[in-house]
């Protein structure tokens, strides 16, 4: 089997995927009575046309991106997260509760003071279900979707109670939300809303392709998501490595919601997850869980997120259609890897491919 028939290959199972994607999101829109080529470019086309626009692309994709990179090592390493909404949230807790506990310290300090706060508080909530899975073989599907819930719940105490602003409690109001955050511990602004931690996004990929793919530690913790019991059998502590991916993974998520708040919202309000940590799986999945795959998948799933918000007044689609998208697009990727890791289909159309390039030159 030759090199040039793999590409096409591939690239013929990609493009079919792409293709099958389309027409069904095509085959939803038809049936909403929606106008498909008006509907596509308000999505895709029209969050480009202006840098306003671009820049709210931007702000979405960084949560995305450094989230999906945490979930592509816990995937590499054998275990799967599901639990970054909540991770998220823990660390949201954990970077206001040192931005209001210490707001006269200067900006050298608190920005990375409250940044690690929230580093530690995703990963301690990451630890969790990762060392009962290595532990006691709990599955993380189950412990990371009970720890959403618990997550959310304490957040919005929190929000409600003891980190309730002052004005509001004062007002009669009671708007779940905190005090706004002094100025220290805010990341500065490109344009518009676009900020400077979309670097911090870049730079977090090209660390995490490193130590995954270019020191012994990430080659440990790929080969027991690979092959556990090879890994075992070559001296390879799994069940360490495996609960060390969930650590950073949920750092990862945590860290997201600090920068989101240092950046973009300069307090701890409801809903401030916006769903990252759900679509940031997709984004992971769709960048072939490599950090330079994750990088043009969260621009992409950004894109989306906000073109969604575009076609309620545009074309009267009802903005949740990207999330029936999201699910059509999670369907496809699973099976267009189930089939790219299908060697024997793999073969029997190299086989095929053959037989009909002999009977033409015959």
């Amino acid at each position: 089997m030759n090199r040039n028939f793999k590409i096409i290959y591939k690239l013929s199972i990609i493009l079919l995927a792409v293709l099958a994607t389309l027409l069904l999101s095509s085959f939803i829109l038809i049936i909403l009575g929606a106008d498909i080529i008006q509907t596509f470019y308000t999505i895709i086309i029209t969050p480009l046309t202006r840098m306003g626009h671009l820049s709210e692309v931007l702000v979405r994709a960084v949560p995305l991106c450094v989230i999906a990179l945490g979930v592509a090592v816990a995937y590499r390493s054998g275990i799967i997260n599901i639990g970054a909404e909540g991770q998220m949230a823990m660390g949201i807790l954990g970077f206001t509760t040192v931005a209001l506990a210490m707001p006269d310290l200067p900006r050298a300090v608190l920005l990375p003071f409250a940044l690690l706060a929230s580093v530690l508080c995703g990963g301690l909530w990451g630890f969790i279900p990762g060392i009962l899975k290595s532990k006691l073989q709990v599955s993380e599907l189950l412990s990371t979707v009970m720890l959403n819930y618990i997550a959310a719940q304490f957040y919005s105490f929190c929000l409600r109670v003891p980190m309730l602003d002052p004005a509001e409690a004062l007002s009669g109001a009671g708007t779940p939300q905190s005090a706004r955050l002094t100025a220290s511990i805010e990341i500065g602004r490109i344009t518009g809303r676009m900020h400077y931690g979309i670097f911090i996004a870049l730079v977090l990929a090209v660390i995490v392709y490193i130590f995954m793919w270019k020191t012994s530690f990430g080659y440990k913790m790929r080969a027991s998501g690979a092959q556990s019991r090879a890994a075992r059998y070559g001296g390879i502590n799994v069940a360490a490595y495996v609960t060390t991916a969930m650590v950073i993974s949920g750092a990862f998520a945590g860290l997201a919601g600090g920068i989101e708040i240092a950046a973009v919202h300069r307090r701890a309000i409801e809903g401030i997850t916006n769903n990252y940590g759900f679509s940031a799986v997709v984004v992971a999945l769709f960048g072939m869980l490599h950090p330079f795959g994750i990088i043009p998948a969260s621009f992409f799933f950004a894109l989306l997120i906000y073109g969604s918000t575009l076609t309620p007044r545009a074309v009267g689609v009802p903005a949740n259609i990207v999330e029936v998208m999201q699910g059509l697009i999670i369907i496809v990727i699973v099976t267009t890897q189930m089939i790219l890791q299908n060697n024997y289909l793999e073969d029997r159309v190299y086989r095929w491919w053959c037989s009909k390039k002999d009977i033409k030159e015959a």
